[in-house]
This record gives C-alpha cells, sequence and structure tokens, in this order.
C-alpha cells in the first residue's frame, strides 16, 4: 500500500500499512494523503532516485546531482520497496544521500526517498 499522510498543523507523517475505514486525524484535523512527486516535475534532478546494481544489492542515491544533506534541507530517509518487502533507511544532515541495501536490482519495484522540504519521490 505505502500511502503516506500528513498533519498540516505539526508535520507529523503516517504511512498506512493496512487500509480501514474512516479519516485519519491529528491535532483535531483531517490528515492530507501525500502525493508522490517523479521526473517530471522541477527539481528531480536532486530528488528522483537513482539506482545501480551493486555486488551484493542495490545502491540508491538521491538525484542525478547530489542532494544537500544541511541541517535545514535534507532526505529523511531512503526506501526500497518489493512486491512483498518495504526497506528503509533512516538518514540525518550530514550524512551522503544513499543507502544500499542487500536485495537484488531485479526484486525493486520502485525506490522512494522523503525530502524534509520537497516531500516523497519516487523513480518510475
Amino acid at each position: 500500500m505505502q500511502e503516506v499522510y500528513q498533519c498540516g498543523v505539526c508535520g507529523k507523517i503516517v504511512q498506512i500499512v493496512v487500509d480501514g475505514k474512516g479519516t485519519l486525524v491529528c491535532c483535531n484535523q483531517p490528515m492530507s494523503f501525500v502525493q508522490e512527486k517523479s521526473g517530471e516535475l522541477e527539481g528531480k534532478e536532486k530528488h528522483v532516485p537513482v539506482l545501480e546494481k551493486t555486488s551484493t544489492g542495490v545502491k540508491v542515491k538521491v538525484g542525478s546531482v547530489p542532494h544537500p544533506m544541511a541541517e535545514d534541507h535534507y532526505i529523511v530517509q531512503i526506501e526500497i520497496i518489493g512486491e512483498n518487502f518495504q526497506q528503509i533507511s533512516m538518514l540525518k544532515p550530514g550524512d551522503s544521500p544513499e543507502a544500499e541495501f542487500s536485495v537484488p536490482l531485479d526484486k525493486v519495484v520502485k525506490a522512494r526517498i522523503f525530502c524534509n522540504k520537497h516531500g516523497f519521490w519516487v523513480n518510475k
């Protein structure tokens, strides 16, 4: 599923693991669905995940141009999603905007990153 919602008041983000009835609420307000962005938008060169095969699995780099990793603008997480798995690598300011996963490249359905300023981006 991997649907993501964000609170417009406090900024909290939740990911749906199992869908259900009802509306997600935070800070007494309905949470907003977060749309994934991809290569057709401005900023793609610094946000769209780039996958490359390694000897042990797959490396995901954030953008064809390295993404900044400053205190006020950085990649929070990199994730890979397959038919029956999801793996996440958490990052912090100062880290390199990339992550390695021990999963064969051909098993990865998509990669997704979250930028604290520009939201979720996927490789499509």
